[in-house]
């Protein structure tokens, strides 16, 4: 289903999707797309810190850019009221296309567009299997995880259940914004992001053997996963 924002920029337009990303970590689907190249397009600058959850998706975003690159199609996103986008910034820039001028009247076998030639994909597929022959471990990925953490009632005191969760380290596990929703009743959750190294951190072994076992569990009373992402 596509998505509709109006002004990103202004104050108004900001407050929407910040709210719209509240329980998101991309403008559409499971993996960073067009969608959110749209969008992150479509900003003048970076929103500030008093948006917490576009900040912390811009943040993202603009990491993806420029590490490897965003190749999702998406569900399709419009931003009214922004500069046309451009779908240059969906890939990251390439490490220096400069090269000394060469005078040579044949011009048929200058590649203007750097695309990839056969040989340079089956170079790269050569590269890929000798790393895998090797026996060299690949890097572990990361993962983006959004949490609600729930207390008993309204009479916990959620700064201190906040400090027990954030208490709770281990090598691989990295916490980050957090900040408390009403949920009724008077009742508050804290929603709290954190980023994990998969090989080493299980969310389900986090949750079950750490974040609801005492004595986090006088504060704790369960959680759930809103939202998780491979980044």
């Amino acid at each position: 289903m596509a998505v509709a924002f109006n002004n990103v920029n202004s104050d108004s337009g900001l407050k929407k999707l910040d709210e719209y990303l509240l329980t998101r970590s991309y403008i559409t689907g499971y993996q960073a797309s067009k969608d959110d190249i749209t969008v992150y397009s479509s900003l003048a600058k970076p929103p500030s810190a008093a948006y917490v959850n576009a900040s912390r998706w811009y943040k993202h975003i603009d990491a993806l850019l420029r590490i490897s690159g965003v190749s999702g199609e998406g569900a399709g996103v419009t931003v009214e009221g922004s500069a046309p986008i451009s779908e240059a910034v969906a890939t990251p820039p390439a490490a220096d296309s400069k090269a000394p001028a060469v005078e040579d009247d044949d011009d048929d076998d200058v590649d203007l567009f750097g695309e990839e030639t056969e040989e340079e994909k089956k170079a790269a597929e050569e590269r890929a299997a000798a790393l895998k022959a090797s026996g060299k471990k690949k890097e572990s990925g990361k993962s983006s995880v959004l949490m609600d953490v729930k207390p008993w009632d309204d009479e916990t005191d959620m700064k201190k259940l906040e400090e027990a969760v954030r208490g709770v380290q281990m090598e691989g596990l990295t916490w980050g914004a957090a900040k408390l929703v009403p949920v009724g009743y008077g009742i508050k959750k804290l929603q709290i992001m954190l980023t994990i190294v998969d090989d080493l951190v299980s969310v389900d072994d986090l949750i079950e053997n750490y974040l609801t076992v005492e004595p986090i569990n006088e504060y704790v009373q369960s959680c759930d996963i809103v939202a998780f992402n491979k980044i």
